[in-house]
């Protein structure tokens, strides 16, 4: 991947999970120096063999924030919030302790498509209004306004990503499908939306490099489907069997409430702006063609492959 390495040259990242380190990988082809938070000796440990270098911060203790190194910084916010309560406590304690003397140059937030609450299936664009109806939404929510005021307040550009389900290698619900949890009946599961791990990752530098202040795009692969089809082609790349479907009435009684939201808040993402103005193209366009790329990694006599499904 080609990157802007007069743009990037230096990047903190807060939120070195999964994706944050696929998109270390990526900068790092480029010779790019990565800086990333961790709130442990261990954590930092961790990053080191990424070959990332470790800042130990805490985002739920503000005075550990004081004197980050991000003047003239790219910084890639990844980390979600804290549970609970409709405010982000953690990005608001960021904001709070970035000297004003000490600024970054950009700064790109994943955030996400639940902000929109439910649609009605319809399909969502930027300009959407949002109305996030969980209180896990309502933390995302917060983050965005809050992280979009402070760029405001001091001139720094802000870039919100509104990213829906994410899977990938490592990213596959094969301990729901292990433990046989029933889906929802192909004939009442509504449409949700994906996109494969390192589209995102490559995105997020897309971002890094082409969006200006104030700028907001939906992250989807464009092709919704539905948490069924979804469950059952994982079933199948895993050589499991498919789990059993039940109506809605059903899942109310048995299923999770964040299983359940995904089920009741319903869109299709469009995501032409993403493509138009950031100029990606989608290694995995569809779900069929990230499926295919997971199988050709796979080690079927250890699997590791526990993850989550978004929407």
């Amino acid at each position: 991947m080609n990157v802007d390495n007069e743009r990037l040259k230096n990047v903190l990242i807060i939120g070195c999970g999964d994706i944050g380190v696929r998109v270390a990988r990526l900068l790092q082809q480029s010779g790019d120096k990565i800086c990333g938070l961790s709130r442990s000796d261990e954590g930092a440990e961790r990053l080191r063999a990424f070959g990332i270098e470790p800042v130990v911060s805490n985002l739920d203790d503000s005075s550990s924030l004081i004197n980050l190194p991000m003047a003239g910084k790219l910084v890639l916010y990844f980390a979600p919030p804290p549970g609970g309560g409709p405010f982000d406590t953690r990005m608001r304690n960021f904001c709070q302790a970035i000297d004003s003397k000490q600024l970054p140059d950009k700064v790109v937030y994943i955030s996400t498509s639940g902000v929109y609450g439910d649609c009605g299936g319809e399909w969502v664009t930027e300009e959407t209004p949002i109305n996030p109806q969980t209180s896990r939404a309502q933390r995302r929510a917060d983050a965005e306004a809050t992280l979009q005021d402070w760029g405001r307040m001091h001139d720094v550009p802000v870039v919100v990503l509104r990213v829906t389900g994410i899977y990938g290698p490592g990213r596959l619900p094969l301990a729901r499908i292990q433990q046989g949890h029933p889906i929802l009946c192909e004939d009442e599961s509504p449409p949700t939306n994906r996109i494969h791990a390192d589209d995102l990752a490559a995105i997020c530098i897309k971002a890094a490099e082409k969006a200006v202040a104030g700028d907001i795009f939906n992250v989807s692969d464009g092709q919704p489907g539905t948490m069924t089809q979804f469950f059952n082609a994982a079933s199948d790349l895993l050589d499991l069997p498919r789990l059993p479907q039940i109506d809605m009435v059903e899942a109310k009684q048995v299923m999770n409430p964040m299983m359940l939201s995904y089920l009741t808040e319903t869109r299709r993402m469009d995501n032409r702006k993403m493509l138009a103005q950031l100029g990606v193209t989608l290694k995995y366009p569809d779900l069929e063609s990230g499926l295919k790329h997971i199988a050709a990694q796979l080690d079927k006599p250890h699997m590791g492959y526990l993850g989550s499904m978004g929407h």
